[in-house]
């Protein structure tokens, strides 16, 4: 009788183990998405004391090699905060970039660095994971585009593993310029123009490495397309996202993922979403948007369905596959956060 009352005891106990466990993986609230890429989502994740530690836009933010999530905004008070994965504050510095715009991460053997990008100072600046700037990049005068300073309003950069990077001047003449490691100007392209290798609001850039050999993937934010070009600057394709200003792709394993600012003609405020690709270059879902839909091979327009996101700006996407979101022009609000289901 003991041994049986032990194995009933015993399932008993295994078969509440199973309920709670299968009740504490349920979602709670809403589910977005598509497909297997659905998340739920936490718009307070980020929440800090305003007073204290204030923020204007928040435009763009990473991931470090210590696991922390740095957001940069435009707030003069406190250009970058950096927050553990739970939202908490770790610190924040920066007071020298009024146009702090772009935010991307070198890591480099044991040590990373910053870029950032400044649209009001029309400079780019690589620095320690402190702030402590160690170059700086002005207008490139020899470019006759850049004549004047002011035509130099840089919004992105990406490196490459041997230090050299690339910047996007996605609010000036658009182009592309290829510097070395210490920021000598190698090469330039794109600018301007109505051909699929020019631009219109080359808002952002990464490298891509997921098929092999690296490219380029440039925003052509206006014109609702992400387009991949050699290391060189030689155009390969042209990836289409009808509905979607989309700003910089960003990669995480298999998948690209980026914040849709808005739709085109609806240049309102609750217009945006995220959108995710797979490495064939197709959708496969959309948070707070329509679900992806494919006619004889073309994606079909995209636009927001849930009203939960207000001019989504960047998207930093952690170990764990999370998804954090930097919003602007959306009431100072702080970054949310989309987890994994």
């Amino acid at each position: 009788m003991k041994r049986r009352t032990f194995l009933k005891d015993s399932s008993m106990s295994a078969m509440s183990l199973l309920i709670s466990t299968k009740l504490y993986q349920h979602p709670k609230g809403p589910v977005y998405g598509h497909n297997n890429m659905t998340y739920t989502l936490d718009p307070n994740w980020g929440n800090l004391n305003a007073d204290q530690t204030p923020v204007n836009d928040c435009h763009e933010m990473i991931q470090d090699g210590k696991g922390r999530i740095l957001l940069l905004t435009n707030e003069t008070k406190n250009n970058v905060i950096v927050y553990n994965k739970q939202g908490k504050l770790i610190e924040s510095w920066g007071h020298e970039f009024p146009g702090a715009h772009g935010l991307t991460v070198q890591h480099d053997g044991s040590k990373d660095y910053l870029f950032i990008t400044d649209t009001n100072k029309h400079q780019v600046y690589k620095t320690t994971m402190d702030g402590k700037i160690i170059f700086t990049i002005d207008a490139p005068k020899d470019i006759a585009a850049y004549a004047k300073p002011e035509a130099f309003v840089p919004t992105e950069t990406t490196v490459l593993e041997n230090g050299e990077f690339y910047i996007a001047d996605g609010y000036g003449a658009q182009h592309i310029m290829h510097y070395d490691e210490r920021g000598n100007l190698k090469n330039v392209f794109g600018g301007r123009g109505e051909g699929s290798s020019h631009f219109d609001n080359a808002h952002g850039i990464c490298v891509d490495r997921r098929n092999g050999n690296p490219t380029l993937l440039i925003t052509d934010r206006t014109r609702n397309a992400f387009k991949r070009f050699s290391l060189d600057g030689t155009l390969i394709e042209v990836i289409h996202l009808p509905g979607a200003c989309v700003c910089r792709p960003v990669i995480k394993g298999d998948y690209l993922y980026a914040a849709v600012l808005r739709s085109p003609n609806l240049d309102t405020e609750h217009s945006g979403f995220i959108t995710i690709l797979d490495k064939n270059n197709k959708v496969v879902s959309n948070l707070g948007g329509s679900e992806p839909v494919y006619i004889n091979g073309q994606l079909q327009a995209m636009s927001q369905t849930d009203k939960i996101l207000n001019h989504p700006h960047d998207v930093c996407v952690d170990d764990d596959g999370n998804i954090y979101v930097a919003q602007w022009a959306s009431g100072k609000v702080y970054p949310y956060k989309f987890s994994k289901v």
